[in-house]
This record gives structure tokens, C-alpha cells and sequence, in this order.
């Protein structure tokens, strides 16, 4: 055979081999019986990816229980009571708050449904108040709670309730990473939610009064207007930290411990809060008049 001739049946053979492959259809994913079965595992339908992607991506908001056996030995308003005497004292307690916060009272506040609870000085039972303040709006079938634990010196309000610790507060002030709805727990209170303290830091009463934390007062007003939220603040007298949170809030409840704290206390306490626009003051601890109630307030106006 000469050499034209073999050119020309290779050629041919060629030819035939592209018709052949032109003809048979491209299938996609469908590996082929010589792949072996570790490509074959690659290979996986797009309906089955998408479908993947969704419920990784599907986030469920754990739930933090509250010990209400412990906050009812304690003597804290807790949902499985009815008609007794600390209810009607906390129902007395925050209707001009709420008043404040949503009616007619709150024209002319500036952040009216931010409320900061504190004290002269220790032990005269603010956190007491706060959490129970919180407890008793947020029984309120139309009224949003958000409690913050912003005592950062000596946080006790994750303790008390028996909570778990967690970031809170001072970490997401440091800004690292720790964005606003990571520090923030659900409770198995409906419309009631906490944010702890956080860590111990040696700068906190620069990091409660930094930019970060002027602009999540600001949020906090602004963008949840239906929701009071509760600080529970150091004491005006041990610390700098309560005055300067006092700042950032439309409200202030100041508790004093009956007999016991003394007058100068208390005036030196309210001069501190001169700037603020609404001052309540609860008397705790009473024991004159204990048919009356076990509580007194009142009110200051600046």
C-alpha cells in the first residue's frame, strides 16, 4: 500500500471516530462505569447542594432558662404569682415609667424608654428593683423588655436569675468581633430578654463612657421604640460609672434604703443626676406602715 493510501485510510478512521462521539448525548453528572467511586461521591445533583446550603444556614435562637424557684424563694415577682403584696407595689412603681416611656409623659424626654436603676451606695437594693421592674413590665402582654446588667464592678443579675455567664456587655464596648445580637439572651420569660455585664476589665468605666456606648443608647431608643429597656447601674456614690450612664437614659430610679441611707446621701445623689430629665426615687426597706406596702416612691422633676 503506498504511502497516499495509508494517509487516506487514517483519515477516514478519523472521521468516523468524531461522527461517532458528535452522535452520542452529553449527559452532566452522570459519571461513566470507569470513573471510580470516590469521583462518583463527588459528584452530587445541584438541587441536593441548594438544599444543604439552606439549613446550614438556618440559625436557632437558644432559649436561656430562668430559675423562677430560686427568684420566688427570694422574694422577686415571678409569673406563677398572683395578688401579692410585691406585685401591687411594682404595679404602683412602674406606671409612671411606662407612662413615661409610651403615654402622654414621654413628650418632652429625650430616650424616655431607657430607665437606669441605682442607688447611693451599696445594699440598698437596686438591683432588687431593676430586675423586678423588668419582671413586672414584661408580664405586660403588649410591653418588650431588654434588661442589662451595666453594674460591670459587681454584676450579680446573671446570678440571680441562674443564668449562665456569658459575653455581654464590656465585650462587645471592646468592639472585637462581638456584635450586638451575640450578647443578647432570650429568656423563657416571653417579651423579657438580658444582656450580662461580661467579663472583669480594668478600663470599663472608659469603655461605659466611649463612643460605642453613646451610639447604643442611641439605637437602643431609636430603633426598638416599643421596648423599655432597664440598666442596672452602679452606685451613684462608689462609682463614676453610674453618673455617667445616667447621661445616656431619659429616666433614672433612684432606690434608697430606709432608714439607713442618710439625707446628704440621697441630695448629693440626686445633684449628681441634675442633667437628667425624669428622677424617681423608691424607698426600700420600709418598715413603717407595713400594711401600706413594703415599698414608697416618689418623684423628683428636673
Amino acid at each position: 500500500m503506498s504511502i497516499i493510501e495509508n494517509a487516506f485510510n487514517k483519515a477516514k478512521n478519523e472521521g468516523q471516530m468524531v461522527d461517532n462521539a458528535t452522535d452520542s448525548p452529553l449527559e452532566i453528572n452522570k459519571p461513566s462505569p470507569e470513573q471510580p467511586s470516590s469521583l462518583k461521591q463527588l459528584i452530587t445533583p445541584v438541587s441536593q447542594v441548594t438544599h444543604t446550603e439552606k439549613t446550614e444556614s438556618k440559625v436557632i435562637e437558644e432559649t436561656t432558662e430562668i430559675n423562677w424557684a430560686k427568684l420566688a424563694e427570694l422574694g422577686f415577682v415571678t409569673p406563677g404569682d398572683s395578688n401579692t403584696q410585691t406585685i401591687e407595689e411594682y404595679r404602683n412603681i412602674k406606671r409612671p415609667l411606662v407612662s413615661n416611656a409610651f403615654g402622654e409623659g414621654s413628650v418632652g424626654i429625650e430616650r424616655s424608654n431607657l430607665i437606669l436603676v441605682t442607688s447611693s451606695v451599696p445594699g440598698e437594693g437596686k438591683t432588687f428593683t431593676a430586675i423586678n421592674l423588668a419582671l413586672s413590665i414584661a408580664t405586660e402582654r403588649d410591653k418588650k423588655v431588654l434588661l442589662i446588667d451595666a453594674d460591670v464592678a459587681r454584676p450579680s443579675i446573671s446570678k440571680t436569675l441562674g443564668i449562665k455567664s456569658s459575653p455581654g456587655l464590656i465585650e462587645y464596648l471592646e468592639g472585637q468581633d462581638v456584635e450586638f445580637s451575640d450578647i443578647v439572651l432570650k429568656t423563657n420569660m416571653p417579651g423579657l430578654r438580658v444582656i450580662p455585664a461580661g467579663k472583669r476589665h480594668k478600663h470599663s468605666t472608659e469603655l461605659l463612657s466611649s463612643n460605642r456606648m453613646i451610639l447604643l443608647a442611641k439605637q437602643l431608643s431609636n430603633r426598638y421604640p416599643d421596648r423599655i429597656v432597664i440598666f442596672d447601674s452602679p452606685p451613684l456614690l462608689a462609682a463614676t460609672q453610674g453618673e455617667i450612664l445616667a447621661r445616656l437614659v431619659g429616666q433614672v430610679v433612684l432606690v434608697i434604703e430606709a432608714e439607713t441611707t442618710l439625707q446628704s446621701m440621697v441630695m448629693e445623689s440626686v445633684n449628681k443626676l441634675a442633667s437628667c430629665d425624669v428622677v424617681l426615687a423608691v424607698l426600700n426597706k420600709s418598715k413603717v406602715g407595713m400594711d401600706a406596702g413594703y415599698y414608697r416612691y416618689g418623684q423628683y422633676a428636673h
